[in-house]
């Protein structure tokens, strides 16, 4: 039997009834009535000569057939809709939507983008703040800036910044009865705790920096919590302690003096920043555009010109 002679709307219905099991949330789904997804569901269950579902008093259940064609219908879909979305770049080929998770959209990206729209006046940016993965695919989005470790099938991936933790603090903590001058000074003073990088992969924290630098004798469970690198990174800059975190995220309040790192000392993380879009994208002129200047922009985060490091 040839898919040509298929009703593309029973087969639409079919696909959300299967996968949600059942008629009513299929119909919410696809804006019709049960009945209608009902009778398009029958429908096309004549026309193929087999019953997809097993109809129980209150629930539905894929039979044999309907197991045997949800997942590959699922998938033709998906790649359908896809096709169709793919379209949109043509009539919007000056707008970039770039996602970012919100504390690197914050502290590193915002304060530069401004650059990159006065040099590029004629590109549309709109930023997307989340720290869940955007599905590129899906034409969620057009560029991520992506903390990982890579290997993201069917995508285009570049490294954009390989960091690691360093300690940060106020310049206020570098004075005082207990200045802070080698790692072992850190027992006088608080740590500031960021929970916030576990959804990249191992989530740094004092105890692994501490282990990692050589010193023993510290309480690294000590000190307030946050979810969020921006209220620990705050709290580091008004003196309330000592915080962990990567140079680019503060590579500014480094520049102003409003954070200083007080060691010179690193601890590699297991991810790193990519540059991640669709492969066939960076043919787009924004896209393009884009590419060039966040990475020139790495460059000098982790590698700043000489005039400003003696500021």
């Amino acid at each position: 039997m040839s898919i040509s002679t298929l009703p593309l709307n029973g087969l639409r219905a079919f696909e959300a009834a299967g996968r949600l099991l059942s008629f009513k949330d299929a119909a919410a789904e696809l804006n019709v009535t049960p009945a209608a997804v009902s009778h398009q569901v029958r429908a096309l269950e004549d026309r193929l000569g087999h019953e997809l579902f097993i109809r129980h008093h209150r629930e539905l259940e894929l039979s044999p057939a309907g197991i045997l064609l949800l997942p590959g219908l699922r998938d033709g879909l998906l790649i359908l809709e896809r096709s169709v979305r793919r379209l949109s770049t043509l009539n919007n080929d000056m707008r970039l939507v770039i996602t970012a998770s919100p504390t690197f959209a914050a502290r590193w990206l915002l304060p530069r983008i401004q650059d990159f729209q006065e040099q590029h006046p004629d590109i549309e940016v709109h930023m997307s703040t989340t720290p869940h993965i955007v599905d590129l695919e899906a034409y969620e989005a057009d560029v991520s800036l992506r903390y990982g470790k890579g290997g993201y099938a069917g995508l285009y991936e570049e490294p954009l910044m390989a960091e690691g933790m360093t300690a940060v603090c106020s310049p206020a903590l570098l004075e005082g009865e207990h200045p802070l001058r080698r790692p072992e000074d850190l027992i006088h003073h608080t740590l500031l705790h960021d929970q916030s990088w576990g959804y990249v992969g191992t989530a740094p924290d004092w105890d692994m920096w501490l282990r990692a630098v050589g010193v023993t004798g510290i309480d690294a469970s000590k000190g307030p919590v946050f979810d969020i690198a921006t209220m620990a990174l705050a709290a580091a800059v008004l003196g309330r302690g000592v915080a962990l975190t990567t140079r680019s995220l503060v590579a500014d309040d480094l520049k102003s003096g409003a954070l200083v790192a007080p060691f010179d000392l690193t601890v590699p993380l297991d991810t790193r920043v990519y540059f991640v879009c669709l492969p066939e994208a960076l043919e787009r002129p924004a896209i393009a555009a884009f590419h060039d200047w966040v990475f020139r922009m790495a460059e000098e985060t982790l590698h700043p010109p000489e005039d400003e490091l003696a500021v």
